[in-house]
C-alpha cells in the first residue's frame, strides 16, 4: 500500500493486546499489510508497549512508513488494572501518574507525541468519580502540552458518560468499548457518541460475537458479496458509525480486514444485521 498522509481519524485500528513476545513482529506485519493506526496501552499485564515501539522502528527502518504516516493510540491504566510492572510511582498523585505513564509511553513508542491518549476505563464500574475527573484534567494537560492530539475513554457506560458531561468535563474525542451484538452493538453508547460528535471505537467485534459470524444472515450476505463473514461484520460496523479495531495475528486476515473498507452494505443488510441480536 503506498504511503499516504495521515488523516485526523483513521478508518481501521490494529490492536496489540495479548500479543506478548509476538508483539513486535505482528506490529511490523500490520504496518506492512497496510494498517496505519496502532492501538496499545501502557499496561504490561495485557500489552507489550515497548515491543510495539520495536515493531514500529523496524517498519521505519524498512521504509514502509514514517511517523507522520501513523496514528498511534495508547492508554493510561489505573493501578487496579495493572500487575506489578507499573509505568508510574504508585505512591504519586494521579496527576503525576498520568504524566509518568505518558512519558514512559513516548519512550516505548520512540516518539514525542501520540495521536490519541485514552483513559483505560473509569476507576469505578458504576460512577464517574473524582479520581476520574482528576485523571482527565491531567490528560488534558498532556494534550495541551502537545504530547497527544486527542483524548479518549474506554470501557465506559452510558451512565458514566452522562455523569462526565454533567460534571462539565471536556468531552472525549473517542469512546472505545467492547461491542456485543447481544447488547445491540452498544447502541445506547453509540447514540450518545453520535449526538456529542464522539467517534466510537469498537473492539472484539468478532471474538465477542462468534454466534453472529455463524448466523445465516451473515452467511448469505457474505456469499452474495463474495466476502468473508468477518468482512461483513467490519463493513456493518463502519455503516453504523463504528471505527473498527482488529487484533488478528494472521497476515491473510489482516489483508481481508483492510479489504472490507471497500465493501458497502445496502441499508436493508445493515438493518438485518442490527436485528440479529439487538
Amino acid at each position: 500500500m503506498p504511503i499516504a498522509q495521515l488523516s485526523s481519524i483513521p478508518s481501521f485500528l490494529y490492536g496489540t493486546a495479548w500479543k506478548q513476545d509476538r508483539t513486535a513482529s505482528l506490529t511490523e506485519l500490520a504496518v506492512r499489510s497496510g494498517f496505519r493506526a496502532i492501538d496499545t496501552a501502557n499496561q504490561r499485564k495485557h500489552y507489550f508497549e515497548a515491543a510495539v515501539g520495536e515493531g514500529l522502528a523496524a517498519a521505519y527502518r524498512a521504509g514502509l512508513v514514517t511517523r507522520a504516516n501513523l496514528f498511534l493510540q495508547t492508554k493510561f491504566t489505573y493501578q487496579d488494572g495493572q500487575d506489578y510492572r507499573l509505568p508510574y510511582d504508585p505512591a504519586a498523585t494521579l496527576s503525576v501518574q498520568v504524566a509518568q505513564s505518558m512519558a514512559s509511553s513516548l519512550e516505548h513508542l520512540g516518539t514525542d507525541h501520540v495521536d490519541s491518549f485514552v483513559l483505560h476505563g473509569p476507576a469505578s464500574h458504576s460512577q464517574w468519580t473524582t479520581a476520574d475527573f482528576e485523571t482527565w484534567q491531567a490528560m488534558i494537560k498532556e494534550r495541551d502540552a502537545g504530547r497527544t492530539r486527542l483524548l479518549g475513554v474506554s470501557n465506559i457506560s452510558l451512565g458514566q458518560l452522562q455523569q462526565m458531561a454533567r460534571a462539565h468535563a471536556e468531552p472525549p474525542a473517542f469512546v472505545q468499548n467492547r461491542c456485543y451484538a447481544r447488547l445491540g452493538w452498544d447502541r445506547e453508547v453509540r447514540t450518545f457518541c453520535r449526538e456529542h460528535n464522539i467517534t466510537y471505537q469498537g473492539f472484539s467485534l468478532l471474538t465477542a460475537n462468534v454466534e453472529v459470524l455463524r448466523h445465516r444472515t451473515i452467511g448469505a450476505l457474505a456469499a452474495k458479496s463474495k466476502a468473508t463473514p468477518a468482512q461483513i461484520v467490519f463493513a456493518f460496523a463502519r455503516a453504523v458509525g463504528i471505527l473498527p479495531l482488529t487484533g488478528t495475528s494472521s497476515a491473510e486476515h489482516m489483508k481481508q480486514d483492510l479489504e472490507s473498507l471497500f465493501l458497502e452494505l445496502p441499508p436493508d443488510a445493515v438493518n438485518a444485521i442490527e436485528a440479529i441480536a439487538g
